[in-house]
């Protein structure tokens, strides 16, 4: 490819991530309304209707399946899977376009987010052995993705756009390990007949794509049979989402260059319409909005459309519904003395960032990785910081770990107070002492 080819397929493949971050960004704020909103909400005089909104229960009847679950459940186990869903397509982007594209340059997050999953994880257990919360060991492990791009978009320029990559490759590998860590160990009774079904339904959508279908619609409600059938089969839904991402075609029907040629016959035919009012205008306009979106792959398409719902509906909704905690009767204290909030707490503030800056360090020592260009090793350190604001994907965790309630409150106390102070100390790092220019690579 010319320079010029070249320069518009770098500037296509960077407008997404410079998208997705500052959507990621944007929506990180709202996510903390609807926190706060849900935590005053709970310790109200009107915390009763807290609880029985999300209590209330709610049927979903198919030929298939009947599905009774009540709304917080819903919430967790339904739109949660669309979040998934959209993550999933962010991994996939990323994995072949992106920062986890090439060998040299995914080094360094993935290297990063293993120390950054690992590390926290076995500071829990060490906390936690033996006791009724040891199953928890997985809450620790997940990096929020929009607190910790909130936060470094308040920090401004000194957050250069590098580290931004970084933070986001590392929170997909993240999310990539969180998911299978839900699959493999936070997964409930396997029912034989779901699952096969679910397979079934999986073999129809592969046929479908092999033969060349396009009908969205079609889709959708091959998408939803299938959710219907992995929730009923014990593998936790939101395990759908991925699947269903991961299927998802990435490669858009015609090129750059073919695109342009075929828009500029277009425009002149458009031109010569309204001109001679030959040829009806709208056919020429349906022709170019084929045109346009057979230049966008269905991955891109997808993800445009779905991730501001995502992350402006679906994850306030889940934070609202999750984010409940009720800070009377003694809740504060039982929690000071718990093991699993001092698990959760350790692994998020200790954990995260010494175990991203240990595989980051071993892995730049090594000479499997560089530093991304611009960023010194105190900026790494503040992400590292960053990155233990583990407040979405945690709560989930949290919610598929423990069945029991006292449980579940001490390790979301855990999250709360390791997500706040670990983003304000991620800012006071990155904010005044991350302004160092790093040493050049190599």
């Amino acid at each position: 490819p010319t320079q010029s080819q070249r320069a518009r397929l770098a500037l296509r493949l960077r407008a997404p991530v410079q998208a997705f971050i500052q959507t990621e960004a944007a929506a990180g704020f709202i996510l903390v309304a609807a926190a706060v909103a849900a935590l005053i909400w709970a310790n109200t005089p009107w915390d009763g209707a807290y609880r029985d909104l999300w209590q209330a229960k709610v049927n979903l009847e198919t030929g298939l399946f009947t599905v009774r679950e009540d709304l917080g459940h819903l919430v967790n186990d339904g739109l949660m899977a669309i979040f998934f869903f959209v993550i999933g397509l962010e991994i996939k982007r990323e994995l072949l376009f992106g920062q986890l594209a090439s060998r040299r340059r995914a080094a360094l997050p993935v290297a990063a987010a293993v120390g950054g999953m690992a590390v926290p994880a076995l500071i829990y257990a060490a906390w936690t052995v033996g006791g009724d919360g040891a199953h928890g060991w997985g809450i620790p492990m997940a990096t929020d993705i929009a607190f910790a791009l909130g936060v470094l978009a308040l920090v401004g320029r000194r957050a250069p756009f590098a580290l931004k990559v970084f933070v986001l490759a590392l929170a997909v590998v993240d999310d990539l390990g969180a998911i299978a860590v839900i699959a493999v160990f936070y997964t409930g009774e396997l029912s034989l007949t779901a699952a096969l079904t679910a397979l079934g339904i999986l073999a129809v959508i592969l046929g479908a794509r092999q033969a060349g279908l396009r009908r969205i619609d079609v889709y959708v409600l091959l998408g939803a049979l299938f959710w219907l059938a992995v929730l009923k089969s014990g593998v936790h839904a939101t395990v759908a989402g991925v699947v269903l991402a991961f299927l998802t075609p990435a490669r858009a029907g015609a090129d750059v260059e073919t695109f342009e040629n075929e828009a500029e016959g277009l425009l002149q035919r458009l031109r010569e319409t309204q001109a001679s009012e030959e040829e009806d205008e709208q056919t020429v306009l349906h022709q170019f909005e084929a045109t346009l979106r057979r230049s966008e792959s269905p991955l891109e398409r997808l993800e445009r459309h779905l991730h501001p719902w995502a992350v402006f509906v679906i994850v306030p909704i889940f934070a609202l519904a999750n984010a409940g905690l009720d800070l009377g009767g003694g809740a504060i204290p039982d929690a000071a003395g718990s093991a699993v909030t001092a698990g959760v707490v350790f692994g998020l503030l200790l954990g995260k960032p010494l175990g991203i800056l240990l595989f980051s360090w071993l892995a730049v020592r090594s000479g499997l990785a560089v530093l991304p260009e611009g960023v010194a090793w105190r900026q790494l350190a503040g992400a590292g910081m960053v990155a233990g604001i583990g407040f979405t994907v945690s709560l989930f965790v949290t919610s598929l770990a423990f069945e029991s309630a006292a449980l579940q409150e001490q390790a979301k106390m855990g999250v709360f107070a390791a997500s706040l102070v670990a983003g304000l100390a991620g800012y006071a790092l990155l904010r005044w002492g991350g302004n160092r220019a790093a040493p050049t690579p190599g």
